[in-house]
């Protein structure tokens, strides 16, 4: 990571067809190929699936696939929101555990590793069209491999905009951005909008701030310090400053009182869908949904108030990379490798996938239509530089982001400096201390 020339966006297209192998458990390709018949297919498959969002077409493709091939049985489980971790504890603790799980981080890598059996050489490895979001242990061992690939930025009502005077064109930087979002508020008792969704910090929308916000405060410390490849044992908090800049702007530009973000229950994705904001932190996944409520929708970079950050792009990268139980039977084993290759190479499981997801990064996956993803293939073709997840850096991930909440629900409620620095406490001195934790 933090090698802005490596992390240019890849166009993941479908290529022409090609006959995969399916994978043998343990490793090894096995000689059976994907056009195997139902008889041939036998085992179980259970996917503890990360994104909640997925779950009606995760159950309805699992169907799909034992009606094709009876012999396999297929069970999707859907963590809740910010549970994952959580669930995953406890469902490997039983003796019907996952086979298919997810390892989204570096972090989890050291906690899930081990459970997971490496696939490096298998049809999953040859069948991706990128290496860029795979994770290896510390053995050299290929224990997970994206299921999806995303990006994040602000998305923007583009119509909202322009009927507040404005063009999102005229948004290239955070003073640009400052200077629309902050008419917009003053104006919107007038014009029936505000300029941001609410900033909600319960379970279900503080990821927004504190995994993918906080992104740009580690992008830009780990493109000073030249890339990292591990997680750092301390941070500097370089760009705290930044993170504030962008943070307060959307607090104190929406509709919703600050104080009441800590309790959350505001619902800013219907805020955003029914036109009632112009602005909403979120991603590629959500595109379907506002794109089938606005005509006219685009996504602009974290402006935050960084030099240079007119050549800016989105935040591209996964934290849905998927793991097959090494615990698992060898025939559980290439039950789900064939499953997981069939969701991304058949054709029309692919689509769905696709459809929901944005882009899998699979050589014979379908080609999707996701607004947020072309804008940022458009903006690195123009030479802008991408922003990598150093967000899979963070440590301890659960208790890091909780304080970091804690901290966030003090200052929404008294936006005093004190109260920043107990954030900036927790966001930089927390990862040394969540650092040890994970390495103790």
């Amino acid at each position: 990571m933090g090698n802005i020339s490596r992390k240019q966006f890849i166009t993941l297209g479908a290529a022409s067809a090609a006959v995969l192998g399916l994978a043998g458990c343990g490793g090894s390709p096995s000689s059976t190929t994907s056009s195997s018949s139902s008889e041939d297919r036998s085992g179980s498959v259970y996917w503890l699936n990360f994104k909640p969002e997925l779950d009606d077409a995760a159950q309805k493709l699992a169907k799909s696939y034992m009606e094709k091939y009876p012999n396999v049985k297929v069970k999707v489980q859907t963590a809740a929101s910010g549970t994952y971790e959580q669930t995953l504890t406890s469902e490997m603790d039983k003796t019907d555990a996952p086979t298919l799980f997810n390892i989204g981080t570096t972090a989890g890598v050291k906690e899930w590793g081990p459970n997971a059996m490496d696939l490096s050489g298998t049809d999953i490895e040859k069948a991706l069209s990128t290496d860029e979001y795979t994770y290896k242990d510390d053995q050299g061992r290929l224990v997970c491999a994206g299921l999806c690939y995303e990006s994040y930025g602000i998305a923007v009502n583009s119509d909202l905009v322009e009927k507040a005077g404005h063009s999102v064109d005229d948004i290239k930087d955070f003073d640009s951005l400052k200077t629309v979002a902050e008419d917009i508020h003053k104006n919107a008792s007038t014009l029936g909008f505000d300029a941001f969704a609410a900033t909600d910090l319960d379970d279900s929308s503080s990821w927004r701030v504190t995994g993918h916000l906080a992104n740009l405060e580690y992008y830009y410390e780990e493109k000073d310090a030249g890339g990292w490849t591990e997680t750092p044992a301390a941070i500097k908090g370089t760009y705290l400053p930044n993170y504030k800049n962008i943070f307060d702007l959307a607090i104190n530009n929406s509709a919703e009182d600050p104080s009441t973000l800590s309790t959350g229950g505001h619902d800013p994705s219907t805020e955003f869908t029914s036109g009632k904001a112009a602005f909403f932190f979120t991603g590629s996944w959500d595109y379907a949904t506002i794109a089938a409520a606005q005509k006219n929708t685009t996504m602009i970079p974290y402006y935050c108030g960084v030099s240079g950050e007119e050549k800016a792009g989105l935040n591209n990268g996964t934290e849905n990379r998927l793991a097959i139980s090494d615990a698992a039977s060898d025939e559980d084993k290439k039950a789900t490798m064939d499953f997981w290759l069939w969701l991304v190479t058949d054709p029309e499981a692919s689509k769905e996938m696709v459809a929901q997801l944005g882009v899998l990064p699979y050589t014979n996956a379908a080609k999707g239509d996701n607004g947020y993803l072309n804008k940022a293939e458009e903006l690195s073709k123009a030479g802008n530089y991408t922003m990598d997840w150093a967000t899979n850096y963070q440590p301890n991930v659960d208790q890091y982001r909780k304080a970091l909440v804690s901290a966030l629900n003090a200052y929404t409620a008294d936006q005093s400096d004190a109260n920043w620095g107990t954030f900036a406490t927790a966001f930089v001195d927390g990862w040394a201390q969540n650092y040890k934790v994970e390495n103790a």
